[in-house]
């Protein structure tokens, strides 16, 4: 398939699925959600492919929605709306059901709805230098990918709130020591310790992973379901969304 907002390369065992907007800092349209799942699914689908990667290329993982692709689009209430929602969530849901390890690899700037997408991967390895950090306050708007279900999981509550609400970012080192991530390292050595992690799961039975995968989200799930539905079903008023992202949806 060919893909216009990302590139995907198989080779070696590893699917790797690249976000490919530089100019933009990889920052998200809806064709690139559409195109991130359709790589999910086919490496998924590559009896060759043990693992997936999802990165960016130069010195963003992902700035997080394009505001400016936005268009006409009006925003409700901190909603960016369905034309983002659905294939977000699809996306997520591709990831999450993916029978193979996902890992991410944020190589740079991870903002937002980046975020949520990396918290729905199974395994995430950042450059020690990286900057990660939830802005949707900052913005006026309000999670709809489940930030709200899945990073208090991840950090706990108290910090997902410190989070949340400064809206500061965090480098990669400081996520590794608050496990948001797995593992930060060197930006010269990301590479190798990603390459270090999946030869590491290529190692392990490819049924065992996808067996262990089924029943960590299962479990997760039991308590994480609500959670999400809790989340993306409720309203609140919220009426400053167009004056912060003027700058960026003229």
């Amino acid at each position: 398939m060919a893909y216009e907002t990302i590139t995907y390369q198989a080779s070696g065992g590893i699917g790797r699925i690249t976000f490919n907007r530089p100019q933009v800092m990889n920052a998200i349209t809806p064709g690139m959600l559409k195109e991130l799942k359709a790589a999910v699914l086919e490496a998924g689908k590559d009896r060759d492919v043990r693992v997936i990667v999802l990165t960016g290329v130069g010195r963003a993982f992902s700035a997080g929605v394009d505001l400016k692709a936005m268009g006409d689009q009006k925003l409700v209430n901190g909603k960016v709306g369905d034309f983002l929602d659905v294939p977000a969530r699809e996306l997520i849901n591709a990831i999450r059901s993916v029978p193979k390890a996902v890992i991410c690899l944020v190589n740079g700037f991870c903002f937002t709805g980046a975020v949520e997408i990396m918290l729905a991967c199974d395994i995430v390895i950042a450059a020690e230098d990286a900057k990660i950090g939830d802005t949707h306050a900052k913005w006026g708007l309000r999670p709809t990918w489940g930030m709200s279900a899945r990073l208090p999981r991840r950090v706990g509550y108290l910090k997902a709130r410190e989070l949340s609400f400064t809206a500061e970012a965090i480098t990669g080192k400081e996520a590794e020591r608050i496990g948001l991530i797995n593992l930060a390292a060197p930006a010269d050595r990301l590479e190798d310790a990603m390459q270090n992690m999946a030869k590491k799961i290529m190692g392990n039975s490819a049924q065992s992973i996808a067996a262990y995968k089924q029943l960590y989200n299962a479990n997760e799930s039991l308590t994480l379901d609500k959670s999400l539905d809790l989340e993306f079903d409720s309203d609140f008023e919220i009426t400053d969304s167009l004056e912060r992202l003027s700058a960026f949806i003229k």
